[in-house]
């Protein structure tokens, strides 16, 4: 293929991710309720989670499990403060607070962290069922006393949210099988 050829190819997809954009802002908002989570701090709700925006990100994390949670939340850590301008952004996972809090520690995270272990947040989001959880995002809004989910998206390697997946894919030979570790 010629680089003419790929030049074009990454403009169509430029203007695919346009489109989707555009149309993300006409999903159906879900009203959610309030969920309490647990947190280093003690019981914390998701309103309280938006400080003084009216936006919010939750990030649905596996927990320390899942080397692949892990890679995505050390990306996002490092765009936290930039995230944060416009809207918090939250880590739920099904860990203990005490097993959540050594694992921040250790990876020098600065995210506001909840477990899912307590209520059914995660499952009433679609990211946790028979076989387990799994990774994504939740964006919500709140007005007043409301609070709805505008959008969300499961996370997995090739990803908008995780640029390890498109910087293997300019080698030669792609991720050609690798997997993310704790630590190399």
């Amino acid at each position: 293929m010629s680089k003419e050829d790929l030049n074009t190819l990454r403009q169509e997809f430029l203007e695919v991710r346009q489109r989707l954009a555009e149309a993300q802002k006409y999903q159906a908002a879900e009203p959610v309720e309030n969920y309490v989570f647990q947190s280093p701090t003690g019981p914390v709700d998701l309103a309280s989670l938006f400080g003084n925006h009216n936006d919010l990100f939750v990030i649905h994390n596996m927990g320390v499990s899942c080397p692949y949670c892990t890679l995505w939340a050390d990306g996002l850590n490092g765009v936290l403060n930039h995230l944060q301008s416009k809207a918090p952004v939250v880590i739920s996972s099904p860990d203990s607070v005490e097993v959540q809090s050594k694992f921040k520690a250790d990876r020098d995270w600065d995210f506001t962290m909840v477990t899912t272990a307590d209520n059914t947040f995660a499952e009433d989001m679609g990211y946790r069922n028979e076989q387990g959880s799994h990774p994504g995002v939740s964006v919500f809004t709140k007005t007043d006393n409301t609070i709805n989910r505008v959008a969300d998206t499961p996370f997995g390697p090739g990803d908008d949210f995780c640029a390890v997946w498109h910087l293997f894919g300019f080698l030669p030979n792609g991720a050609d099988g690798w997997q993310p570790k704790h630590q190399y």
